[in-house]
């Protein structure tokens, strides 16, 4: 018997195929992520202690995940440290595979961060936070750190920030006090504009009454009889 499709039948077939990308995007928001930070770089003097920063963070939750430190030696990866951490806010026991770097993270607040005593500039360079979690079917993850090493910290010249600074803020305050005297001198004219008409009615009061206009005292005599 030959079977045909209707199209309600095939929008159901299709239902599960949008709920199957709906989870994956659900599943993807909810990955592990590890972060070196805002600013994934640091420069620090020969000789000095420096702290290479990485937490992670995952909203299903983490069971036994695996972490490591990498150093990028010429293109040669080179594994700094690693442990696996069974669960959350438990101290992992870290490995250590390279001189003077000791693990600070402790797991607290998903800090898997490590410390480099007294660096050289053999120090310098990348290195990657690896992260890998079996609750979402040990799917890869990894930030990246550049350590640069320098002789002494340069000095920022902030001589033309400070110029363009004040030229800005002398040119702001030259404005509002532009505003502010045409504003006062706005008003000194218009009560004189005032005063002025004031006295011009004033004045034509006067006129009217010295003059014998309609109004005055000149029109209060009264008018000769006819005879």
């Amino acid at each position: 018997m030959e079977v045909r499709w209707t199209g309600v039948e095939r929008s159901k077939l299709g239902s599960p195929y949008a709920a199957f990308t709906l989870l994956l995007g659900v599943w993807s928001a909810q990955g592990l992520e590890m972060s070196v930070g805002k600013v994934p770089f640091l420069e620090a003097v020969n000789g000095s202690t420096v702290m290479l920063p990485c937490t992670y963070a995952s909203c299903i939750g983490i069971k036994d995940l695996y972490f490591n430190w990498q150093y990028n030696d010429n293109g040669t990866m080179q594994k700094v440290c690693d442990a696996v951490i069974p669960t959350e806010d438990v101290v992992p026991d870290v490995k250590v595979f390279r001189e003077r770097v000791e693990f600070i993270g402790k797991n607290h607040k998903n800090n898997i961060s490590i410390l480099i005593w007294n660096i050289t500039f053999e120090d310098g360079g990348l290195y990657t936070c690896f992260g890998r979690n079996p609750k979402e079917k040990n799917k890869n993850h990894s930030a990246v750190f550049h350590l640069i090493v320098v002789d002494e910290l340069r000095v920022v010249d902030n001589t033309l920030t400070i110029i363009i600074a004040s030229a800005v803020g002398g040119a702001i305050a030259f404005l509002m006090a532009f505003m502010l005297l045409k504003n006062f001198t706005l008003f000194v004219l218009a009560k004189l504009e005032e005063k002025n008409k004031e006295c011009l009615v004033s004045s034509s009061g006067i006129d009217n009454t010295e003059n014998g206009l309609s109004g005055s005292k000149a029109d209060s005599k009264p008018t000769p009889k006819k005879k």
